[in-house]
């Protein structure tokens, strides 16, 4: 009865399965001198484990962290940051002189041409939203399609 059990729990053991009492029960089993002779492939795993639970290590774990160079870390980003800054300072020189002609847009002396001006702007934005209302038609299709099709 006693090694039906014990291959009961080991059956359990091996689909991991078991109780901490019953993993204890193993070993103790397995440390006994008493281990049946079709189950002494096993006591190797058990004697293991509790070898190793004595065992204690004796090498030295280093505690100290890399450091890393910040300074040069720092400098690096400075540098990204001034030719950032310059490269901007010098795209804006190059574009200062149609500043000039672009400060003026939008201003009209004559009404008729502010009008023609304004129409044409509202147009180009009509179309856009045209463009945007055709492409909700095709969802709202697709959405019609698939309810057809899917009968919620």
């Amino acid at each position: 009865m006693e090694l039906d059990r014990i291959e009961n729990i080991l059956e359990k053991y091996f689909q991991g399965e078991t109780t901490i009492a019953e993993e204890k029960e193993l070993k103790e089993y397995f440390s006994s001198p008493n281990v049946a002779q079709h189950l002494e492939q096993y006591q190797p795993i058990f004697g293991y484990f509790s070898q190793v639970k004595q065992q204690k290590s004796m090498q030295e774990i280093p505690l100290q962290t890399k450091k890393r160079n910040v300074a040069w870390l720092s400098i690096a980003a400075s540098a990204v940051v001034l030719l950032g800054v310059g490269t901007y300072f010098f795209v804006s020189e190059k574009n200062a002189a149609p500043a000039v002609a672009q400060s003026e847009l939008g201003t009209y002396d004559d009404p008729e041409e502010a009008l023609a001006a304004t129409q044409k702007a509202l147009a180009l934005l009509s179309n856009n939203v045209n463009v945007g209302i055709e492409s909700v038609q095709y969802i709202n299709e697709y959405e019609q399609s698939k309810n057809k099709i899917f009968k919620q």
